[in-house]
């Protein structure tokens, strides 16, 4: 199909947005408590017109007793106080309706939190009962049934299952959770499960959501008899191998067409997958026309920063959603990744390469996901101290596994000490002192500085017909190079080689660092325009 501005437009909106997730308990605190809310996010939507993104997405906000920053969730249709209720929900949604943001929010289908009225059901009700039907309790093996039912660790660290006590007190079945115990696994196979979380897909729509991020979109579906798995790597964080039986099921297909039907009587609304699926045959299953509109796709978030590595994790995620005709996507970082600044090196070497590397990424066609901090070139924290983390993983690990936290502390928005403007109390986790000189005030003062630099690409993205097209052309580079362009007339050139290079002819638009004499240095990259398109 030709590409013309016409067709563009008749696009649906998410294929090329660009959304930003709000982890929202580290985002912005509205009422001092030291936890980001909500009234935060509401906040800061200028901020973030400003920057220029087309939507949110919304990190987990429902009722839950946050034993997993909110992946645990006891009542999906209603908003935690934590967050500011469903009044401040409400109020969010009209604003960022006035301003033309979107906002989608994460759904938690593959499990509920241990405190979920279902749960407490099935513990009253006992074995063999309707109640517990709705999750995946078995007996235990052994003689005296005190062995878990099968060999699957949690991705938390330890077994999967958990023993319960019966009503009578003695020691009875055992229940799933791939995750924390606080995060029983639902059987699928079950209709009210299917049933209820319809339900919860048209309260959220209704109430004017414009669609979902899913979490954990490849695990669902369980194997019949759940037989034992053979000793794989599980040691990173929903790391996927084709023989592991906890994920990637195919009758998880099927419950993904079930809520594309719901999703298709509205038109506007978007579905996101989490899918940790290295093959690429089998990651395109989930963006067939029936399933989900976009699924996350991990390549280039996992890459280190060296031009051949780039290229294959570019050409890997293209090569996965061209036959089912599905958008790419594209991250360098979330609430479960170490931050890109870190993972390239840290220092200047590492804010230089991810300032590179978010003008590859918005020069890609498809959808990009910004993490909420990587616009202001925040590394990692990875000296926090051991009594502030709060990651289940610390636990469940017994302090061999520091978790996530480090990726997840609060952003700095204004001043010269910690708390930065993100509350008037105290920040649920520590900001280090030396995030003064990347407070959101002060970058946005600063033309050279990351923030402006993502809000001129992403300016530029959304105006200049050159990122027209769905197509890249690899153009020759120099060795440690990349240069690719599109059907529009972009030309994006990434330098990860140690010394400067010439840049390809053509009409300069932006760069990631200072040009030297001409020439892009080490560690940069840059945007032009090809000569025969400019008028």
């Amino acid at each position: 199909m030709t590409d013309t501005p016409e067709v563009r437009a008749a696009q649906p909106w998410w294929r090329a947005a660009v959304f930003y997730q709000v982890y929202p308990r580290s985002f912005a605190d509205g009422d001092g408590d030291g936890i980001g809310d909500l009234i935060g996010v509401r906040e800061k939507l200028g901020y973030l017109e400003l920057l220029g993104v087309d939507a949110l997405w919304i990190c987990p906000v429902m009722r839950s007793p946050m034993a997993d920053g909110g992946y645990d969730v006891s009542d999906p249709r209603d908003i935690d106080p934590l967050f500011g209720g469903m009044a401040a929900m409400d109020a969010l949604l009209a604003e960022a309706r006035a301003r033309r943001i979107k906002v989608t929010m994460d759904l938690v289908p593959n499990h509920t939190s241990s405190e979920h009225p279902w749960f407490a059901a099935a513990l009253a009700a006992g074995p063999g009962s309707r109640e517990r039907d709705r999750y995946l309790f078995r007996d235990g093996r052994g003689p005296a049934g005190d062995e878990p039912p099968n060999n699957w660790p949690s991705i938390f660290g330890g077994p999967a299952w958990t023993r319960v006590t019966e009503t009578d007190g003695r020691p009875g079945q055992w229940y799933l959770h791939i995750f924390a115990p606080e995060q029983p696994d639902l059987n699928w196979e079950n209709p009210e499960v299917a049933a209820d979380f319809e339900q919860t897909l048209r309260f959220w729509l209704d109430r004017g959501v414009d669609g979902f991020r899913i979490d954990v979109a490849h695990g669902m579906a369980k194997p019949e008899d759940l037989p034992d798995m053979p000793e794989l790597d599980v040691s990173r964080l929903l790391a996927h191998d084709a023989n592991d039986p906890r994920f990637n099921n195919p009758a998880v297909h099927e419950i993904h067409r079930k809520i594309r039907k719901v999703l298709d009587e509205y038109p506007h609304a978007v579905s996101i997958g989490e899918v940790w699926v290295d093959d690429n045959t089998r990651f395109g299953e989930y963006v067939r026309p029936d399933e989900l509109h976009l699924a996350f796709n991990f390549r280039l978030a996992e890459v280190r920063f060296e031009a051949a590595a780039i290229r294959d994790a570019i050409e890997n995620s293209l090569a996965a959603v061209e036959p089912v005709g599905a958008s790419p996507t594209w991250t360098l970082s979330n609430h479960d990744i170490e931050r890109e600044v870190t993972r390239y090196g840290g220092g200047a070497a590492g804010v230089a390469r991810a300032r590179a590397m978010i003008l590859v990424e918005l020069a890609l066609p498809g959808a990009v996901f910004l993490y909420n901090g990587a616009e202001l070139g925040l590394p990692n924290v990875d000296d926090l101290p051991e009594e502030a983390l709060r990651d289940p993983m610390w636990e469940r690990s017994g302090h061999t596994e520091r978790g996530r936290d480090g990726c997840r502390v609060p952003m700095p928005w204004e001043g010269d000490a910690p708390p930065f403007g993100f509350t008037t109390g105290e920040p649920w986790l520590p900001m280090p002192p030396q995030w003064a000189a990347l407070t959101a005030d002060k970058q946005l003062e600063d033309l050279g500085s990351t923030v402006s630099l993502y809000r001129m690409a992403i300016e530029l993205r959304g105006t200049r017909p050159e990122f027209r097209g769905s197509e890249l052309e690899w153009r020759h580079s120099p060795q440690g190079c990349l240069e690719f362009r599109r059907p529009g007339g972009l030309i994006c050139v990434v330098n990860t080689s140690p010394d400067p290079i010439p840049l390809p002819p053509g009409e300069f638009l932006l760069a990631s660092m200072p040009l030297a004499s001409g020439r892009l240095p080490a560690d940069a990259a840059a945007w032009l325009v090809r000569v025969d398109t400019i008028t």
